[in-house]
């Protein structure tokens, strides 16, 4: 298969309410593969939102501030764990049509929130990737990952993997995926400002691969939205969480500015050149890819190949998963 098309879904998430952020990605992942997708790609913690609070909200990050904390145990409640059967319709999505569907989540992997970018896969188990590194203010709600979920899917076309953020500018992480020979490459960003798009394109250059740049669109008012929405569940189900939510709005009410991230979401060819472009709006960038190039291009560059040097330079790469606690 020469040619493949690929779709970019830049769409607003919803916050906080989980279930509400999954039938929202099923109904406009479903739009994608309608529309001719065999991969779908949506931006860095689709599912539960990005956590601005961290970045925009004055006082976040000081000690046990009563908003930080509520938000956290709002996020810890709601997260995506293992084999969650909320996700099912993604992965029935992905097994009834052929296509590979990339989705941003924050999950609960035992008492913490990880950051992890699923894959679903036709017929095949969701591959992981959890966020290696959790940059700056992130430290605050995600624990890191480990290189056991560093992979790629091999698919009838050839080989898909993913990194997320500021991964890509870990030049070992980097060096490890172009190893793992990638066709395609998903670039989840929270929103793919200047720096973020040309980190992109130089991973197409350096991995000879197409990079799909995924972006969200996320305002002020869809942070309110999501803890309204959770709020309303909780008084549903008869919670007292009145005190919890009245925190967590009072930090949110700190954040200046309405439209927080933009969007800017982009698909490169592996000579860098930006095939599709996306505005700040909600939009699903389509592009078809000749996946020829990529051979093409290695004619000349071959990072893990005849550019390398591995007389000079070795890199160990441990897969194996670090959970801290072992009982045998």
């Amino acid at each position: 298969m020469s040619k493949l098309t690929v779709a970019v879904v830049q769409a607003a998430p919803i916050p906080l309410d989980f279930q509400a952020g999954i039938d929202k990605a099923f109904r406009l992942a479903r739009t994608a593969v309608e529309s001719g997708a065999r991969v779908v790609a949506f931006g860095e913690t689709f599912l539960g939102g990005y956590p601005l609070w961290l970045d925009e909200a004055p006082g976040a990050a000081l000690w046990d501030h009563p908003g930080t904390r509520a938000l956290h145990a709002i996020m810890l409640e709601q997260a995506v764990v293992a084999n969650d059967k909320r996700l099912l319709p993604l992965q029935e999505l992905a097994d009834a049509s052929g296509a590979i569907i990339s989705i941003g989540a924050h999950e609960r992997v035992r008492r913490s929130l990880v950051n992890n970018q699923l894959t679903f896969r036709p017929g095949l188990p969701v591959l992981d990737h959890r966020k290696l590194v959790p940059t700056h203010g992130e430290r605050l709600i995600w624990a890191r990952g480990d290189g056991s979920t560093l992979g790629v899917h091999q698919a009838e076309w050839g080989r898909l993997g993913t990194l997320i953020c500021w991964e890509h500018w870990m030049p070992l992480a980097r060096a490890a995926m172009h190893n793992l020979g990638e066709d395609v490459h998903i670039a989840a960003w929270p929103t793919v400002r200047e720096s973020h798009a040309i980190a992109s394109r130089h991973y197409a250059m350096e991995g000879r691969c197409f990079v799909l740049a995924a972006g969200l669109v996320q305002t002020r008012d869809d942070l309110f939205d999501g803890l309204e929405r959770v709020g309303r569940v909780q008084v549903a189900e008869g919670g007292s969480a009145t005190r919890t939510l009245g925190a967590a709005r009072e930090l949110l009410e700190a954040i200046s500015g309405e439209v927080l991230n933009r969007g800017g979401s982009l698909i490169a060819a592996p000579d860098t050149r930006v095939i599709a472009q996306a505005g700040e709006g909600e939009e699903n960038l389509l592009a078809e890819l000749d996946l020829a190039e990529v051979a093409e291009g290695l004619a000349n560059l071959d990072t893990d190949g005849h550019y390398a040097r591995p007389d000079v330079f070795a890199l160990t790469v441990d897969t194996s998963a670090k959970e801290g606690v072992r009982w045998n």
